[in-house]
């Protein structure tokens, strides 16, 4: 599971916006299924090498909104309702989106053309 995140110390998100998303998206994808235990708070940052605090923030916010259930000394389990199936898809999509976009503005396109584009694309005839 740890390869599967990537921290952009570049982008304007937060870092624990970022590690949220992506533990979220990697929930919503089944990569990590209910009962999965996530890592460690010390190993997932050392891995990210970000504070641990960071990482613990995660968690929290992820137990919050009840995607997973920390166990003090045991750790932290996806949760058996975590997402349900319409959330997952959602989640995917949003995912799909915020990479679409992140793309287009890497290459140096407005939000205006990145939309454009997106529009051409799902109204064009075939």
């Amino acid at each position: 599971m740890i390869e599967h995140i990537e921290v952009d110390f570049q982008k304007k998100e937060p870092i624990y916006f970022q590690i949220e998303e992506q533990i979220k998206f990697l929930i919503a994808t089944g990569e990590l299924q209910p009962g999965d235990q996530l890592p460690p708070v010390r190993e997932l940052a050392d891995a990210l090498d970000v504070n641990f605090n960071t990482i613990a923030r995660v968690y929290r916010l992820l137990d919050r909104q009840g995607i997973v259930s920390t166990q003090q000394g045991r750790g932290c389990y996806v949760l058996e309702s975590a997402l349900p199936e319409s959330e997952r898809k959602r989640a995917m999509l949003e995912s799909l989106a915020d990479h679409f976009l992140l793309e287009g503005k890497a290459l140096g396109f407005t939000s205006e053309q990145i939309l454009h584009c997106l529009e051409n694309k799902m109204y064009k005839k075939k």
